[in-house]
C-alpha cells in the first residue's frame, strides 16, 4: 500500500469519525477544501461511492460503512507495528485506554491504574467505565475487562478470576422476614431488581443440577446496582447482584448470602485485548500488573 493511499484513507476514518468534513480538517491539521479532494481522489481510485454529502450531513454508504472498518484495522495494525517495534521489553510511553464496568473500574481498576502510573511516568491512562460493551476496535480501547463467558472473536482473552451472581439481604431483613431455603420461597420475599426499571424479572437458579427460571415482581426497581445495594443494606428487601458489586457489606456484615446452593457457575473474568499484534511495551505492562492483582485478590477467587 502506497503512503498516498494511506494518507487518503486516513483522511476518509477522520471524515467518518467527525461525521463531517470541517471536523476532519480540524483533526488533521488540513484545509476542507484538501479533505474534500483526499476523498474524491479515493472514490475515484475505488470507483465506488463512499460518502453522500448534503449542506447539512455527510452520510456512510454501505460500502463505505464496510471500508471504514477495514481502513480502521489497517491504521490500528500500523501504529501498533510502530509502538511495538521497540520489542516486548520496550519502555512504556503513551496512552492507554481501557474499559471495565463501572463498579467493577472504580473497586478494582482504578488502584491498578494508579499503581501503573506511579511505575511508569511516560505513560497516561484514559479509563472508560461503563455498563455497555464497548467495541475495542471502533473506540481504540487497548484492554478490557469482560464478565461472562466469550464469544469466538479475534481477541485475546486471559483469565484472572471469578464472579459468582449472589442473592443478598441484610442481617435486620432476614431476621424479620427469614431466609429463604429454597427457590419457591423467594414470592414470599420483598426483591429489590438492579436491572432496570421494570418490575417484572427473571433470576435463573440451579436446582438439582438443572438451571431453572424463577420469575418475580420487585418491590424497587433500579438502574444502578449502587442504589440497590443501599436499599439492601437498609433492609428493604433480597437483591441480586455481581459477587465483586458487594464485596465490601459481605465483608463487613451489612448484607449476606442466601441461596448460595442454588447459585449457577461463577462467570469467568478476562481481560481482553487486540489478538495477533505483538502488544505494545504500555499494554503489556499494564496486563502483567494487572493480571498479578486480580488473581491474587480473593474477592474474585
Amino acid at each position: 500500500m502506497s503512503n498516498d493511499r494511506l494518507y487518503l484513507i486516513s483522511v476518509f476514518v477522520a471524515v467518518v469519525a467527525a461525521n463531517g468534513f470541517a471536523g476532519a480538517a480540524r483533526k488533521l491539521g488540513i484545509s476542507p477544501p484538501a479533505v474534500t479532494r483526499a476523498i474524491a481522489e479515493l472514490e475515484n481510485q475505488l470507483g465506488v461511492r463512499l460518502l453522500i454529502r448534503t449542506t447539512r450531513v455527510v452520510r456512510v454508504t454501505e460500502a463505505g460503512a464496510r471500508y471504514v472498518e477495514d481502513c480502521r484495522r489497517i491504521l490500528l495494525t500500523l501504529a501498533e507495528a510502530d509502538e511495538a517495534i521497540g520489542g516486548m521489553h520496550g519502555h512504556p510511553k503513551g496512552k492507554l485506554i481501557l474499559t471495565a464496568p463501572v463498579l467493577f473500574g472504580s473497586r478494582f481498576v482504578t488502584a491498578i491504574v494508579s499503581e501503573y502510573l506511579q511505575r511508569y511516568q511516560d505513560v497516561s491512562v484514559s479509563c472508560m467505565f461503563l455498563d455497555r460493551l464497548v467495541n475495542l476496535m471502533d473506540e481504540g480501547v487497548d484492554i478490557a475487562v469482560r464478565i461472562g463467558e466469550l464469544p469466538d472473536s479475534s481477541m485475546q482473552a486471559i483469565q484472572v478470576g471469578k464472579i459468582r451472581r449472589l442473592i443478598c439481604a441484610s442481617p435486620t431483613y432476614l431476621e424479620r422476614h427469614g431466609v429463604p431455603t429454597s427457590p419457591d420461597d423467594l414470592s414470599g420475599h420483598s426483591i429489590i431488581s438492579a436491572s432496570g426499571a421494570s418490575t417484572s424479572l427473571e433470576w435463573r437458579l440451579r436446582e438439582a443440577g438443572k438451571m431453572r427460571v424463577v420469575k418475580l415482581n420487585a418491590r424497587m426497581a433500579t438502574t444502578t446496582n449502587d442504589s440497590a445495594i443501599v436499599a439492601a443494606a437498609a433492609g428493604l428487601g433480597l437483591t441480586r447482584l455481581m459477587s465483586y458489586q458487594a464485596v465490601d457489606q459481605l465483608r463487613s456484615g451489612l448484607l449476606k448470602a442466601v441461596l448460595v446452593e442454588f447459585e449457577p457457575e461463577a462467570l469467568p473474568l478476562n481481560l481482553l485485548h487486540r489478538e495477533g499484534r505483538m502488544a505494545s511495551p504500555k499494554a503489556r505492562a499494564f496486563l502483567d500488573l494487572a493480571i498479578e492483582r486480580l488473581r491474587n485478590d480473593p474477592a474474585l477467587s
